[in-house]
């Protein structure tokens, strides 16, 4: 003789209960909110880290521009140098400038794009004797603590 299950055994083998799903949704939320944040820094770090590139090519583009013409002066973002960074990637995060410049002198600067996940991080700089800044604390200024360009 065969015993019948009963209806509510039936739906228990066919389903989780509430209980369980509130407990794995608990769950994902908990990761979640510890792992977005790791990842939305390490998405800046990356792009400041491509700015950081893109000012070390600009810099090479600017000595063959010295080395083909005698002086930086008349050196122009844009043509020298593309003037937003990363370079190959369709978003922009950095725009690239030319802050100073003499015959034989010059400091380059990524400024990070306002609306944009990098707008906080403050501006990039490097002179022509190589000297690297970084805004760390996006005052608008640096100071002898901020003249690195790392973390």
């Amino acid at each position: 003789m065969q015993m019948c299950k009963s209806p509510a055994t039936k739906l228990r083998a066919q389903g989780f209960t509430l209980m369980e799903l509130m407990v794995a949704m608990a769950i994902i939320a908990i990761l979640s909110a510890i792992a977005y944040p790791s990842y939305t820094s390490m998405l800046v770090n990356n792009r400041r880290l491509e700015a950081q590139g893109a000012l070390m090519g600009f810099v090479t583009a600017m000595e063959r521009y010295r080395a083909d013409n005698s002086t930086y002066v008349s050196a122009a973002v844009g043509t020298v140098y593309p003037a937003q960074a990363p370079i190959d990637s369709g978003d922009k995060f950095y725009d690239l400038s030319i802050t100073s410049q003499a015959g034989s002198s010059y400091i380059l600067r990524a400024t990070p794009i306002n609306n944009t996940s990098q707008e906080d991080d403050g501006y990039l700089e490097i002179t022509s004797t190589g000297i690297k800044r970084w805004d760390k604390d996006n005052s608008g200024s640096t100071n002898s603590s901020e003249n690195t360009w790392d973390d």
